[in-house]
């Protein structure tokens, strides 16, 4: 008898080959057969009708305080995850000396929208070093696989303090104290080692990420020491607005660690060109022999805004701040009171040229009604400005509108990059591109104002079955690339994959039925925080380590996963055709 037996599915098995039928057989944490099962299980799936596929990794997640206060990870496990990772872009909690921690927590909150009183309510701060904060993880509940990487911005604010947070050059002494602290905590188990060169990253203070401008020397001293561990992978977000130069100083890491590197790809409106020539470069160094990957998004990095949302296009608005304090209910009632209309759309706004939040606030070519499910590849008819125009209104009017239905619920959509053509064909070139894999889902963060946890279900539905602007694509590729392609992105060969021997992640998933809810704000973070969360439905069972840990997306309470300590080898006892690796 075997522990867990799923029926009659169809079988992605995340190599990338075409689906077969087949059932599944799991013992303990390990699948055991894929084919035709005859013993009975203890348990037993019924998946006809069905897709069964390896359990989703979310290689790029920002789950760094939540982790120490909330099994779930929610919302990244509504949509199939089983293992996530944490610790990219440069932001983390640990190091940290003592009298640190309103710092990083300020870092934390600016860079990626984390509500620092919930953040400050729930971490329960029990160590100091890398290795005592995996020792902290690694002792706290969890329903899936978590691992961790070293962000730079807490190693350098450690070691340097406030000459860090001020973007003074390290020393060659800091930058040996950096390095002694990476290795340490490889040793320890860190999957990598992670930082961040973009304007766009700033504390809750508007102040620069400590990374923004680290220079050669120092990033050269990580490398070093990633190369003595032999162990590890680097993840980066750059602007790259001198390309040729900052290219160049990232690829010198790779070429001193001999260590993997994934980097941010966007496109942004204010620089067209550059994901393009980054990626040209990235394929230009995997010729050379090194190992060198993009990371890109499954639809556009989309702002959500809205009354209950931390963002709408008024917010600059003085007259605005009146109704801010007000109930949900009074204000929907001030939008549409003629009065209040009326000088709120007379008064002048100086929005500055260049900013991110002047697109945000005028733009209207690019703000369009979310709906229900939401439509992440919208048309420019569709656009705040289109509707605008054939109406003859200002609109400034036609957003209030908007905002004012479902008892101002509504979203407004704003795909702030990735967007220039109108629809998702920069993001098809990215997904499609020989060495890029999928990513920048950033569970866990931008909690007011993003919701992109959902991509694994958005690279299902949209692109696999529902896409009307453009291809699909085959959905074994798709399920291969966010599954085996993602876990071997950070190390990870054990998982990924639905042959014997390997770890039982598994999904069993209503593919045709599968359904995305549009995101909604709740207030379930530590010192009554609000999010977006967005649910789906259409995840029958997701099984981590052997065990159902959530069913319909919903917990089932089995806390089976595991901190990862270090990147993790294909089993021996793995039954993989040696082709197909």
């Amino acid at each position: 008898m075997h522990d867990l037996v799923i029926r009659n599915g169809l079988v992605y098995d995340g190599l990338g080959g075409k689906p077969y039928e087949a059932d599944v057989a799991i013992d303990g944490a390990t699948i055991s057969i894929v084919g035709t099962v005859t013993d009975t299980g203890r348990e037993e799936i019924d998946a006809k009708g069905q897709i069964v596929t390896p359990g989703f990794v979310d290689a790029h997640t920002h789950y760094d305080g939540q982790v120490t206060w909330d099994p779930y990870l929610q919302p990244s496990t509504f949509h199939g995850v089983t293992t996530a990772i944490m610790g990219n872009c440069g932001v983390g909690f640990a190091p940290c000396a003592p009298d640190r921690h309103n710092w990083l927590i300020g870092l934390m909150e600016g860079v990626e929208d984390i509500p620092g009183t919930a953040l400050a309510e729930g971490i329960k701060w029990g160590w100091e070093s890398f290795p005592d904060y995996m020792d902290v993880v690694e002792k706290s509940p969890l329903a899936l696989d978590v691992g961790l990487q070293v962000p730079h911005g807490a190693l350098r604010a450690y070691v340097m303090g406030e000459r860090g947070a001020r973007l003074e050059p390290a020393t060659r002494e800091d930058t040996d104290k950096m390095g002694a602290l990476v290795e340490a905590a490889l040793e320890a188990g860190a999957l990598g080692v992670t930082t961040s060169r973009t304007e766009k990253h700033r504390d809750k203070d508007g102040e620069h990420t400590p990374t923004y401008k680290a220079e050669e020397m120092e990033l050269n001293g990580i490398a070093e020491a990633m190369k003595r561990s032999g162990k590890g992978v680097i993840q980066l977000i750059a602007d790259f607005r001198d390309v040729d130069w900052e290219f160049g100083m990232l690829r010198k890491m790779v070429e001193i660690s001999g260590r993997p590197l994934s980097l941010t790809i966007e496109q942004d409106d204010r620089h067209p060109d550059i994901w393009s020539q980054v990626l040209d470069k990235i394929a230009d160094a995997n010729k050379a022999g090194l190992p060198m990957r993009g990371q890109v998004p499954a639809r556009p990095t989309g702002v959500v805004m809205g009354l209950t949302a931390s963002l709408n296009p008024f917010l600059l608005y003085k007259t605005w701040h009146e109704i801010m304090p007000r109930t949900l209910e009074a204000q929907v009632a001030a939008l549409k009171d003629p009065d209040f209309r009326t000088r709120l759309l007379a008064e002048k706004v100086d929005f500055k040229e260049g900013e991110i939040s002047t697109q945000l606030f005028t733009w209207f070519h690019k703000m369009f009604p979310l709906g229900s499910p939401p439509n992440y590849e919208p048309a420019p008819e569709d656009s705040v400005e289109a509707h605008a125009k054939r109406d003859g209104r200002d609109p400034r009017e036609v957003l209030l509108d908007w905002m004012a239905e479902d008892d101002g619920k509504a979203l407004i959509y704003f795909p702030l990059m990735n967007y220039l053509p109108g629809d998702l064909s920069y993001v098809e070139q990215m997904l499609k591109h020989p060495n890029t894999t999928f990513g920048l889902s950033d569970g866990g963060a931008h909690v007011g104002i993003i919701c992109d946890a959902s991509f694994p279900t958005t690279m299902l539905t949209h692109w696999g079955r529902d896409r009307t602007r453009g291809e699909t694509l085959p959905l074994e590729w798709i399920i291969s690339g966010q599954t085996k392609k993602t876990a071997e992105l950070v190390g990870l060969y054990d998982r990924g994959v639905l042959a014997p021997g390997m770890k039982a992640d598994v999904n069993v998933i209503d593919f045709d039925n599968l359904t995305m809810d549009k995101p909604e704000i709740v207030y379930d973070l530590p010192a009554g925080g609000k999010r977006f969360v967005q649910k789906t439905r259409g995840y029958t069972a997701s099984i981590i380590s052997g065990a159902v840990a959530f069913r319909n997306g919903e917990p089932t309470g089995v806390l089976g996963g595991k901190l990862i300590r270090g990147s993790q080898a294909r089993p021996a006892a793995a039954q993989i055709p040696a082709a197909a690796e």
